[in-house]
């Protein structure tokens, strides 16, 4: 409330009125609902190319401003427009997810309020939700009490954390002698993050994984001999829960076993797979995950919460603090101590929002059961796909369906393995460019592969019949990807 006698707020030269903010915000809102809701109408995916982007957007800084009506507008049609709509129900590539409402919506608010939750003091309610949700990822996928962490970024943020912290807390050798382990199969953000954590490019293992995609114990048991045999310092071991090629979990129990009696950290990638021990064959699948030094999960993927949501967790969250706190004079007034955490004190980011309140609200609003069943739902449906691809004469099965994964092509009789990587190549590129459907590749054993990845809770198994007839139509020439299935 106003003092009396308070003299007028003096106009901001970047506040608009409430009645246009009004107005204008409905009309956002009307487009988000547009989206979700018609989404399956338009177009998987659209790219432009660089000639076309520097066309329509290079231009001066303005110096004077312009209708946001127009620009909204703009905005909506030309430039997220030509983007790849992740959340369509045909979106089968890369890791797509698709969001929630209620998440969407916990965005807006965190957008527009504009919280700090670097630290107890700038967001306490915030922070403790924090702290909630992640304790709650600890409960889903059934990991030891005591663990915890912190939402970040992304998969590839959370990795460079875990990575840093091993180092920090637990290598006692130089990183000119440690040595990390992983296998061939793994995300490029893991020896992106040992080079960013300063280890030489020499002393990342790479390990040929076996051909159903698996690290085999015995040879990474092997390789730290040898290593150590050469006077090397064997140092960090990272398992996949689900790698991005083919959905192949590693025997992350046996691999816990190796690093305890070679005394590495050990640490899991299950940034997409992880939430798929929310059900009971993925639980079983990813068996052993529970004995690591550290995890990564995406809530961003098979949460179905929206860009950016990743998390770290790591089985003594004090050695995050230990790790990453940094003091200053003008910070003297937010350390209350460890019962009050700063999440600016357990990773990179000290300017930061909230990402836990999308998580809270949409795993509150549904709850977990309900993602649950989404998971299983989706593991059914490749399951599915697998078998009409399977029982299809057109195509070969290169990699069977896990987590959600499955890998396949064309193989017209008779065809040699440069025409069917040529074949295969070229029907991807003209289903992707009529929309219809987006779909990405991968190698599998050394041959061009067709990937689809199916976690959006939208998908159904209509849409994976019709893009795999698609495919066929396409790979025999009979249509040009365009028009309906």
């Amino acid at each position: 409330m106003a003092h009396r006698n308070e003299p007028p707020r003096e106009p901001s030269f970047l506040d608009m009125d409430p009645e246009t903010m009004n107005r204008l915000a409905h009309r956002v809102v009307d487009e988000v609902l547009r989206h979700l809701t018609t989404m399956e109408s338009e177009p998987a995916w659209r790219m432009i190319s660089r000639g076309e982007g520097e066309a329509r957007f290079r231009e001066p800084v303005p110096e004077t401003g312009r209708p946001l009506e127009d620009l909204l507008d703009r905005a909506r049609h030309e430039i997220l427009g030509n983007v790849g709509r992740i959340g369509h129900p045909r979106f089968l590539a890369f890791v797509p997810s698709a969001v929630t409402f209620p998440g969407v919506l916990g965005d807006v608010l965190v957008a527009g309020m504009n919280p700090f939750v670097g630290t107890w003091v700038g967001g306490s309610a915030l922070t403790m939700l924090e702290l909630v949700v992640v304790d709650w990822i600890r409960q889903m996928l059934g990991l030891p009490e005591g663990a915890g962490g912190l939402l970040t970024s992304g998969g590839s943020e959370a990795t460079l954390l875990a990575v840093v912290t091993a180092r920090d807390t637990h290598l006692t050798a130089g990183l000119d002698r440690a040595v990390i382990y992983a296998s061939d199969q793994s995300h490029s953000c893991v020896p992106r993050a040992a080079r960013i954590a300063g280890f030489p490019r020499e002393r990342f293992r790479s390990l040929p994984a076996e051909v159903d995609g698996r690290l085999d114990p015995d040879r990474v048991r092997r390789a730290i001999r040898e290593d150590a045999g050469r006077g090397l310092a064997p140092f960090l071991l990272v398992g996949n829960g689900g790698t991005t090629s083919t959905g192949s979990v590693d025997p992350l129990g046996e691999l816990a076993a190796v690093a305890r009696e070679a005394g590495l950290w050990f640490h899991v990638d299950a940034a997409y797979g992880g939430f798929a021990a929310l059900t009971e064959r993925g639980r079983a699948a990813l068996a052993g995950m529970e004995a690591a030094d550290s995890w990564v999960f995406d809530p961003h993927k098979w949460l179905y919460q929206g860009y950016e949501c990743g998390s770290l967790l790591v089985r003594e969250p004090r050695r995050l603090r230990e790790t990453f706190r940094a003091t200053a004079d003008y910070l003297q007034d937010v350390d209350l101590g460890e019962r009050e955490p700063n999440f600016g004190d357990a990773g990179l980011q000290l300017s930061r929002t909230s990402r836990a309140l999308k998580v809270w609200l949409s795993v509150s609003h549904f709850g977990l059961a309900a993602f649950r069943a989404a998971v299983d739902r989706t593991l059914d449906l490749a399951l599915a796909a697998e078998r009409d691809l399977e029982r299809d004469p057109r195509f070969e099965v290169l990699s069977p369906a896990r987590l959600g994964v499955v890998c396949f092509r064309l193989h017209p009789p008779g065809a040699g393995a440069a025409a069917l990587d040529a074949l295969n190549r070229d029907v991807l590129v003209r289903l992707n460019r009529s929309g219809f459907a987006f779909l990405s590749s991968t190698r599998v054993a050394g041959a061009f592969a067709l990937r689809m990845c199916v976690l959006s809770h939208r998908t159904t198994r209509a849409d994976l019949r019709g893009v795999i007839e698609r495919i066929a139509d396409l790979g025999s020439g009979n249509r040009d990807g365009s028009g309906d299935s």
